[in-house]
Order: structure tokens, then sequence, then C-alpha cells
């Protein structure tokens, strides 16, 4: 499994408002902080914005702002709406496994197993634990 660009830069944007969280945050400034270009931020906010994950202000002094705490968002959450399943092999995308091999799959096990794994470690990290980490490198940049 590689994460894409789209999930690296929503990790970064999220992580971004939370540590810029005093008010809302131009895109603009996000995007010249990350070295991100303000037009993919475009298309990633609206993934974020229809989950819930943001608030939006129009106009002067708008923005966006994190709808929640920051350690109410696990990385996994974010990831699936950037990536859409974290499931290592095609058969375990879905709620049931349609595999017509899956009865007789030496393999199975291994890949629930490595989804397990994924998702678990993914879903204990929050966006909190990540500004944690930025505040302890004693840095004014993060990369992902």
């Amino acid at each position: 499994m590689k994460i894409s660009t789209k999930g690296r830069y929503a990790l970064r944007f999220m992580i971004d408002l939370a540590v810029n969280s005093g008010s809302f945050v131009a895109l603009k400034d996000t995007a010249a902080r990350q070295g991100i270009s303000k037009k993919y931020l475009e298309q990633i906010v609206p993934l974020l914005n229809k989950s819930g994950m943001l608030i939006t202000n129009r106009g002067y002094q708008g923005g966006y702002k994190l709808a929640r705490k920051p350690e109410e968002y696990t990385i996994g959450d974010i990831l699936r709406i950037t990536e859409g399943s974290l499931a290592p092999v095609s058969c375990l995308d879905g709620e049931v496994n349609l595999c017509e091999r899956q009865d007789g799959c030496p393999t199975l096990d291994l890949w629930k197993g490595l989804y397990k794994a994924i998702t678990d470690y993914l879903d204990s990290v929050t966006v909190q634990d990540l500004v944690d980490r930025y505040y302890n490198l004693g840095t004014n940049e993060y990369y992902i």
C-alpha cells in the first residue's frame, strides 16, 4: 500500500489547521506554509469538508477550521476519506468478501492480518499526536 500525495497533503493540511487553530485559516496561507499548490489543496478540501471534518467561513477573514478537537481525528479516518479503502488487497475492500476463492485461499488470513495491523495503527494515531510531534521537533516546518 502506498499513500498518495492527496493523502499526505490532507494530513499536512489538517495538522496546519490544528497548529493555527486560533481563527479561520486561509487556504493560501496553508499552501504557502506547507509548500503545497493552492489548486491542489482546493481539490482536497471538498473531500474533508463533505465528511464534516471542517468548518468553513467565506469572505473577509474567511477560511477553514477543524470541526472538532485535533484529538478526535484519527489518521485512519483522514486517509479513508482521501485514499478510499486502506485494504492491502481488493477482496477486503468491501463489507463482504465476494471473492470466489476465499474458502480455499491460503493467503487470505495473511491479508486480513496486515489489514488489521494497518487500520489498528492508523486509527490509534490522532492529529493531536502529530501536532505534539511537531512541537517536540522544535521546528516551524514538518514533513509527511
